[in-house]
């Protein structure tokens, strides 16, 4: 049994027990290929109760499937409160002056915690303001949030302080973004993606063949996608990033392009 067949396994596992139960049943967080998977898999069959996606926000990269049976309403917007309440935010922060931590940083510390990738969300990393050197906003599944908080106080040596906090706690504008300007040969998927991540062409389009690449959180497998303005990139291991601007055109006929890397 492939990977994709144990969470097809999984997900009709759970499918059913919310069903025979008649409750709410969540599963882990779900990258962009996985919720592809998810997705057809729903598709494919008459599930006994409803499938929704969430992880915390509108634009969560990772998300989790939560299986609904009929007694739980949707409101008109958001999420019902017992799925709100499936997540927390460990808000985390460094000493003013201290050393700014990346994504990565902060995964690698989680990760070496001896947590799963897969409960935990989206990692977003906060900007410097004038109370802290900066954060980050870690969405997790609420059973491992005191665990988090008891346990988590150094990323490699930087020391952290931590706090939990609701799911509506989430501050999408405090993110730290940096802006790249760049030509590049076409807006092709392989060709921004060599330029967002600093890869030659021939590795970019090896990372979107094996479909670690998702474009505005969709599984993307084509090399020579068209990316427009305001499109959201995502790499498995090398970030986040979206194309800002397309400018004119250089003297050697490349495409100047303005890029959002997300830090």
């Amino acid at each position: 049994m492939n990977r994709d067949e144990l969470l097809i396994a999984q997900l009709e596992d759970r499918a059913d027990r919310a069903s025979d139960r008649y409750m709410l049943v969540a599963g882990d967080f779900l990258d962009t290929h996985q919720r592809k998977v998810a997705e057809d898999f729903a598709k494919s069959r008459k599930l006994p109760v409803r499938l929704l996606f969430y992880g915390g926000y509108e634009d969560a990269e990772r998300s989790m499937p939560v299986f609904l049976p009929d007694y739980i309403e949707m409101p008109e917007k958001g999420v019902p409160e017992e799925v709100s309440d499936l997540l927390r935010i460990v808000r985390v922060s460094v000493s003013k002056g201290g050393r700014q931590l990346s994504h990565r940083d902060y995964l690698g510390s989680l990760l070496a915690l001896g947590l799963d990738r897969e409960v935990t969300g989206d990692i977003l990393v906060r900007k410097p303001d004038e109370r802290t050197g900066g954060g980050a906003d870690i969405i997790v599944q609420t059973e491992i949030a005191d665990f988090i908080e008891m346990n988590y106080n150094k990323a490699g040596r930087t020391s952290l302080t931590v706090e939990v906090l609701p799911i509506d706690s989430l501050d999408t504008g405090s993110i730290n973004i940096e802006q790249k300007q760049d030509t590049v040969a076409s807006l092709r998927l392989d060709s921004i993606c060599a330029s967002a991540f600093g890869l030659s062409r021939a590795k970019a389009a090896e990372a979107i063949r094996r479909g670690i690449v998702s474009v505005n959180s969709v599984e993307a497998t084509k090399i020579d996608m068209e990316i427009r303005e305001k499109d959201k990139i995502v790499m498995r291991g090398k970030g986040k990033v979206t194309l800002d601007e397309i400018g004119g055109t250089s003297r050697k006929d490349r495409i100047r392009i303005k890029l959002n890397l997300y830090r």
